[in-house]
């Protein structure tokens, strides 16, 4: 395999293009279990009739975990808006129609959203009465066993040329609530500071899918605990915000 050609650079991972193949090799520290984990997400997803890029393997390339799958041609939605700010409003509820859509499937084998979110909250640095309030909180919402991407954004979705949608990074992938889905969604919006764009899209989202912006509203202090404990620490102090958290540290 060629690793000459980059396509992205992320703190933990760097995505190379080779032919028809896209290898997303992790940096020596990453958890042997997390690329596994998200491998097996990715086949799963599969099955489930979605369009997403087909698993080739998982290897190690110069003692670093990789996998590997097939390359989609084509721009993500934030390229295409970036490209084309008056297309905005058609792109988002284009977005919002491939979230719905994900939300309809059904994986059984993916790990359920409120165990992994008890397994966060209890890894944050709050202190023990905001997390048995979150905790509590958590067990007291819905169970529901819909397929939720968990980092669904405008940067993990690419149309190809012949406008296909194909959903890509599939590692945070669960099954349960949609709106936490849709919490999870919004913060990354407004995490990149699109505030604007965050509240057209949980509009739009609440719209079609019938459901109560309050209700999302009532996952968002759960959502954003989670995503507090592995980020950025100009991000965490603006998701422990959402929290009611006034002395965090």
């Amino acid at each position: 395999m060629k690793l000459d050609n980059i396509i992205a650079k992320r703190s933990t991972k760097t995505i190379y293009r080779d032919g028809d193949k896209t290898i997303k090799v992790f940096n020596e520290n990453y958890s042997k279990a997390d690329v596994l984990n998200e491998a097996l997400n990715n086949a799963r997803i599969e099955e489930t009739g979605l369009n997403v890029p087909k698993l080739i393997e998982v290897t190690r390339i110069d003692g670093k975990w990789a996998i590997v799958t097939e390359f989609i041609e084509g721009k993500t939605i934030g390229q295409l808006i970036d490209e084309a700010p008056e297309k905005t409003a058609e792109l988002i509820e284009k977005f919002v129609d491939i979230q719905l859509d994900i939300h309809s499937r059904r994986s059984q084998l993916l790990t359920k959203l409120k165990d992994k979110m008890n397994r966060k909250i209890s890894q944050t640095t709050l202190d023990a009465t905001t997390r048995y309030d979150l905790h509590t909180r958590l067990e007291g919402m819905p169970k529901h066993v819909k397929e939720c991407h968990g980092d669904f954004s405008l940067n993990n979705v690419i149309i190809t040329p012949d406008g296909k949608p194909y959903i890509i990074d599939w590692a945070h992938a669960t099954q349960g609530n949609a709106s936490a889905d849709a919490a999870r969604t919004y913060l990354l919006f407004c995490l990149r500071g699109n505030k604007e764009l965050a509240e057209h899209y949980l509009e739009l989202f609440c719209k079609k899918s019938d459901t109560a912006r309050q209700y999302v509203e009532q996952w968002l202090p759960i959502v954003a605990a989670s995503q507090s404990v592995k980020c950025k620490p100009e991000e965490r102090d603006f998701l422990l915000k959402w929290v009611d958290v006034v002395d965090y540290e």
